[in-house]
This record gives C-alpha cells, sequence and structure tokens, in this order.
C-alpha cells in the first residue's frame, strides 16, 4: 500500500484539496462498470508531488540545445510498424532521422506531423500512408525502473491528432499488455484542451475496458507549456500536471495482472495520426502540419 511517510515526507509538500482522482477497486468491479475514479484520498490526509521529491537527484535528461536532429546518444526511432501499419488503425509513417518530422530547434524538441505525398522518397517501410510523423524512444538509452518524471511539452490539437508522452517496458519480448503501459499523458485533437493520464494491465485496459484513467482540461495545453509528471514508486503511480495532481494508482496486488510495474520502462514521445480513438470524429487535413514541442525531459531518482 501506499506509503504516506513517503508521499507526506519525501515530497514535502501540502495536503490534497480533493483534486486528485484514485483508481481503486477489485477486478470485477471495474470490469462490470469501468470508470474514470473520482474518489479523493484527501480525508486520509495524502500528499502529491509539487516538486522533485526530497533525496532524489536527477540521472538522466535532454534540455534540447544542440539544433538538428535529436540526440542519438539518447533517442531512437521507433518504426517497426511502418510497413505493416501501426496499432489501433493509426494513420502515419513514423520516419527516422528526418528533420522535417523531429527536430531540435531553439532549445525545444520540435515533433511535425506532416500531410504529404513521400511516395518519390521510396522508403523500403513505406505503407502507402499519407501522413508522416515521429516516435522516438529511449529504450536502451534511457531505462528506469522508479523516478519522478517530467516533460514540459505544448501540444498540437488540430482533429485528427494523437499526441502522446508515455511509458513501455523495455524488454523487447514482454507483450502488450502484460508489461504494463503508463499514459503520463494523451491528447485528442477533437477534445482539446482535454489530458488524458492513464494505465494498461492485463487486468486493466482499454480492450477490456477496465484502464484506470483520469481527464481533466487544461484550457491552454496547445498555447503553452505545461509540465507533464509522473512519480513512480514500489507502491504507487502518482500523475500530475503544473505539480497538481490528478490521477493515483496504488499497487493493491503482488499479481503481475494487475501491477506489472517492477520492471524497467522507457519513455515514448510521439504524434500519432487518426487511429480507433484520435481519428474518432476523422482527420483534418488543414490542421497540418501539427506539432508537439518539448522544452526538457527529466528523469529523478532517489540517491543512493
Amino acid at each position: 500500500m501506499i506509503a504516506k511517510t513517503l508521499l507526506a515526507g519525501a515530497l514535502g509538500i501540502a495536503a490534497l484539496a480533493g483534486t486528485l482522482k484514485e483508481t481503486g477497486g477489485s477486478e470485477q468491479e471495474q470490469a462490470a462498470s469501468p470508470v474514470v475514479a473520482d474518489t479523493s484520498p484527501s480525508q486520509a490526509g495524502e500528499t502529491v508531488p509539487t516538486k522533485v521529491p526530497a533525496g532524489y537527484a536527477l540521472v538522466w535528461s535532454d534540455e534540447f540545445d544542440t539544433p538538428g536532429l535529436p540526440d542519438p546518444a539518447k533517442w531512437k526511432y521507433d518504426t517497426f510498424r511502418n510497413q505493416e501499419g501501426w496499432f489501433n488503425n493509426e494513420k502515419q509513417y513514423y520516419a527516422a532521422g528526418r528533420e522535417k518530422n523531429a527536430r531540435v530547434v531553439n532549445g525545444r524538441l520540435v515533433i511535425e506531423a506532416h500531410l504529404e505525398d513521400i511516395s518519390s522518397a521510396r522508403y523500403a517501410d513505406w505503407g502507402k500512408q499519407r501522413y508522416t510523423s515521429a516516435r522516438l524512444i529511449t529504450q536502451g538509452l534511457g531505462d528506469w525502473t522508479y523516478g519522478f518524471f517530467e516533460i514540459r511539452a505544448k501540444l498540437p490539437c488540430g482533429r485528427g491528432t494523437w499526441p502522446a508522452i508515455w511509458m513501455l517496458p523495455s524488454d523487447p519480448d514482454v507483450k502488450w499488455p502484460a508489461g504494463g503501459e503508463i499514459d503520463i499523458m494523451e491528447h485528442v485533437g477533437f477534445d482539446p484542451g482535454v489530458i488524458h493520464h492513464s494505465i494498461h494491465t492485463s487486468a486493466f485496459n482499454f480492450s477490456r475496458g477496465t484502464q484506470k484513467t483520469s481527464s481533466h482540461t487544461v484550457p491552454d495545453a496547445c498555447d503553452a507549456m505545461h509540465k507533464y509528471q509522473l512519480l513512480w514508486t514500489a507502491d504507487f503511480l502518482l500523475f500530475g500536471v503544473d505539480d497538481q495532481p490528478k490521477l493515483l494508482f496504488k499497487k493493491e496486488s503482488d499479481k503481475q495482472a494487475r501491477w506489472p510495474f517492477d520492471q524497467p520502462q522507457h519513455l515514448l514521445l510521439n504524434i500519432a495520426v487518426g487511429g480507433n480513438w484520435g481519428g474518432q470524429k476523422g482527420v483534418d487535413d488543414a490542421a497540418f502540419p501539427a506539432r508537439m514541442e518539448v522544452d526538457y525531459v527529466r528523469v529523478y531518482q532517489p540517491r543512493k
């Protein structure tokens, strides 16, 4: 269970004011009635992060200070489903090493999706997509078990865009959803300013309608930078925006189906186009190019 001493002592911040959404309940209850949790644990005196927890140190970061392609010592390109087509019926081709889709400029990482015909480029893995984008990952370059993660970003808002800041298991042999997925931030352009935080496991995932999630509005998410945050410990996952708590998921079982979050995961940054969720209301071609700008990515862990 959640360690109140860590939340109150190591984080050292104010008590909740009824804004934190806590997930809970049995698998049977969740399967019978999928919910966006709205129960506040504030009555229990639990607290939330408004800064890097005390005793934590920076272990990995990218401040995006060097113009050009993203730093190859920190980022790789995920392209493995380009020819076959991406999951969720998404419509993008994820390019590798192409500044048009991923570049550092003026101290920011720009991930940019375009409507374009790339047939003449003769990419061997092109699956006849009409949109290009980029999906950057830290797998093998930055992998962590537990920590405080902070990504400051500005999002695209065009209909059909689906930007995400998220985490997946670093072991390539682990299949979804058994290893768990941590969605620090998701946004779909047809619903501008609504930010989603979610976790997926074998017991809790969208294919069963049992995912644990919280949604809330950040009115200027597409016009201004905001801090998207995750505190991941052995006992809980706590999501925040601009130091404000939004979703608390507690470990309530040692079963991997309910808590697989004890193995290394890596970060992903991407803009998908269309898809079962992002494309629910179609894709507005006039929305492209669409960009996500990232000011920095920082990862902290307890000092040893």
